[in-house]
């Protein structure tokens, strides 16, 4: 084996698996929890919504802090709200070091001051965007984030068909990677085909709903143990 390959294959051992939440039993959520984590789930992706930005409503910050104070694996929180500098700091105060917040760049006027609040904070900054937002338009701001969410379907609800010119977005985007020091994860329609194709490109992380995850007649421990197993 070539040292490229044993690279290709200590990367792939690494990818992220997160569980979106949303999508998650509410009425046995701290079962929910305590099974992703005996799976082997690696965060749990925290999806708010006001209504506003998305045409929804998702988790809450009391969902949010529940979660929080259940597990000690990391959050990822990803705020789909309109101007989230005037409540970012509530999330913030709720979460710890080793978290992330995402923001959608388009839902505030000076992105990059609500990022660094995250920052100083000591959490991890990331950007989320949306299939129609090209990379050009946040390329500077890749330069102070650590996270992209690249969103493969239109953002607010679960279980949308997946928008195929997003590949084209990812393969963009990890041309700067290395350069501008950020990881690449993926949201939305996300299929075993999909995580097949995009891990080896080197997207580090797929956050799982729906489509594969949850509200299938399959323990999530089998699963994460596949779709790892898939990837190997």
């Amino acid at each position: 084996m070539s040292h490229n390959d044993n690279q290709n294959t200590s990367a792939l051992s690494h990818i992220e698996l997160m569980a979106s939440m949303m999508c998650a039993n509410y009425g046995h959520l701290e079962d929910e929890v305590r099974a992703l984590e005996s799976a082997g789930i690696d965060s749990f992706h925290i999806d708010i919504m006001d209504g506003r930005y998305v045409p929804n409503y998702a988790m809450s910050l009391n969902d949010m802090s529940y979660i929080r104070s259940a597990t000690q694996k990391p959050l990822d929180v990803h705020l789909m709200v309109e101007h989230p500098n005037n409540t970012v700091e509530l999330f913030i105060k709720n979460l710890k070091k080793g978290d992330t917040i995402y923001i959608h760049p388009e839902a505030e006027y000076h992105p990059s001051t609500t990022l660094q609040k995250i920052i100083n904070a000591g959490l991890i900054p990331g950007i989320a965007i949306n299939p129609g937002t090209s990379v050009e338009t946040v390329y500077e701001m890749l330069r102070i984030i650590k996270k992209v969410l690249v969103m493969s379907v239109n953002p607010g609800n679960a279980a949308q068909m997946y928008l195929p010119y997003v590949g084209e977005k990812i393969k963009k985007l990890l041309t700067y990677r290395e350069e501008m020091d950020f990881e690449v994860y993926w949201d939305g329609a996300c299929s075993a085909e999909r995580i097949k194709t995009f891990a080896p490109m080197g997207v580090k992380g797929f956050v799982l709903g729906t489509t594969l995850l949850f509200g299938h007649d399959r323990s999530y421990a089998d699963t994460l143990s596949s779709i790892r197993e898939m990837i190997r």
